[in-house]
């Protein structure tokens, strides 16, 4: 996506645009629209994730899961500055038909990238606690509240699509990493390691 838009790809331009102008003409017909999907971007965001994350890792801490609160540290909290020296790099403006204000640069989506990796380390760290039954629908709520947040940005036209693209594949690169590097350690509900030889 970045080399597209770097190059000029007329193909990428082409495909942002065929998303972005009839949600702009929707936005524009449709103010209750607009002020629906801003909320709801707004509080299922990477900085509701992160204030979310940060109670997590304290309760991690008091509860002396060392390792699990390093490793939501590292993913929900630092992915942040990845954002922001990618974006710094790449320096591209907003849609100049964006339906609400937005900060910094474009590309790629804070949103998209913050959102993916929040769910991801969260589930990374909860469903081994969870009963089986109960591991699939959280799974499900992850992947519709990752869609629907790259979705709602093209929306209100504060992302080109190719933009929120590059976040969701960059935000799962970047979990990736982090959790090759430095898993962390989560028992299952019946206490038992979710991976056999390792203590918490």
């Amino acid at each position: 996506m970045w080399i597209g838009y770097a190059q000029h790809w007329t193909w990428l331009a082409d495909a942002d645009l065929a998303a972005l102008d009839p949600m702009h003409r929707i936005g524009v017909a449709h103010p209750g629209w607009v002020n629906a999907w801003d909320l709801y971007c707004t509080l299922a965001g990477p900085t509701m994730l992160r204030l979310v994350g940060v109670g997590v890792i304290a309760v991690a801490l008091i509860r002396r899961r060392w390792r699990t609160a390093v490793f939501l540290l590292i993913t929900v909290e630092f992915c942040g500055l990845l954002l922001v020296a990618v974006k710094a790099i790449a320096d591209r403006p907003r849609p100049a038909t964006a339906l609400v204000s937005a900060y910094s640069t474009s590309f790629p989506s804070g949103h998209a990238l913050g959102v993916m990796v929040c769910v991801l380390a969260y589930l990374t760290v909860l469903l081994p606690l969870l009963r089986p039954s109960v591991r699939a629908w959280s799974v499900a709520v992850g992947v519709v509240v990752i869609a629907t947040i790259g979705v709602g940005r093209v929306v209100l036209n504060v992302h080109h699509p190719s933009d929120v693209v590059a976040g969701w594949a960059l935000g799962y690169a970047y979990f990736v990493v982090c959790l090759l590097l430095y898993p962390p350690r989560v028992s299952r509900a019946d206490g038992t390691p979710a991976v056999p030889g390792i203590a918490r």
